[in-house]
């Protein structure tokens, strides 16, 4: 357990790095510009002559690196004023970059045709899934199933691109529909089989991760199948599994769960990247 708490650790001390730059950069910003802007705009006011701000601001910078600006009592104001913005800025950009890239790959995935979908077969992108808490072997609810489908959303959402999961497919392509797993549900239908996904997502794996899974019915041969479309997400995800974070990633077609060393390396790589 110790371990996870360093990798954690680790991780909020590279996002803690990156916003600390952004504010120094922002710093600097409001030390080189907003200051000299301020203090330009307020000379001319009550100069009887025009000075160009390009002179202006040479004039300032060659006081900077004489030490003299800083005797004015506004720099560090304007300095705070900077690197607010430049959180601000870093804050905004993070935001937005991480929807644009979800939203471009909610298109690209949404282009795919289904039944060519099915036909391309597993894959390190694509899992099947013949139910999400029907047994079909013993024939009846078997609740454990469910921990199944949260594995491969875990990994997928553990992976650098994300991925997609069919419900309702079995492993050979076989298309079995949800019938069976609707007659589990107090709502036996596609709201109700929604809603209990996303309640398993958010009570096991985050209430945070439900925006990073969207959810499509299709139906093929009169026969409904739910598509799972994941983002990568901008965390680690983890399934505890007897008081014990377990940390799920996709190798090849299939998903496993790391030991403490791997997660540990897996997770400093993979979310360095990300930010």
């Amino acid at each position: 357990m110790k371990r996870f708490f360093l990798l954690l650790l680790s991780l909020w001390r590279q996002q803690l790095r990156l916003y600390i730059t952004a504010a120094l950069i922002g710093a600097i910003i409001g030390v080189l510009i907003l200051a000299p802007s301020y203090d330009y705009v307020d000379s001319q006011v009550h100069a009887d002559s025009a000075t160009s701000s390009v002179d202006y601001m040479l004039g300032q910078f060659k006081e900077l690196l004489k030490g003299n600006v800083f005797q004015n009592s506004l720099i560090a104001f304007y300095a705070e004023i900077g690197a607010m913005l430049g959180l601000l800025t870093i804050g905004i950009y993070s935001f937005l970059h991480r929807r644009l890239v979800r939203i471009e790959a909610l298109k690209a995935e949404l282009n795919k045709d289904i039944a060519m979908l099915i036909l391309q077969g597993e894959g390190p992108f694509l899992e099947f899934k013949s139910t999400f808490r029907w047994d079909i072997v013993q024939a009846r609810t078997n609740r454990q199933l469910e921990g199944v489908v949260l594995k491969s959303l875990a990994g997928f959402l553990n992976s650098n691109q994300g991925g997609t999961l069919l419900i309702g497919v079995a492993d050979n392509g076989e298309v079995l529909g949800l019938d069976y797993d609707y007659q589990t549900l107090k709502k036996p239908n596609q709201d109700g089989f929604e809603q209990v996904l996303m309640t398993a997502i958010a009570a096991n794996l985050g209430a945070d991760l439900c925006t990073h899974v969207s959810i499509l019915f299709h139906v093929i041969g009169n026969k409904t199948v739910c598509r799972l479309i994941v983002a990568p997400a901008n965390r680690p995800v983890f399934i505890s599994q007897n008081n014990t974070p377990k940390l799920y990633v996709r190798t090849g077609g299939a998903t496993r769960d790391l030991n403490i060393q791997e997660a540990l390396e897996f997770a400093v790589i993979r979310w360095k990247r990300a930010k």
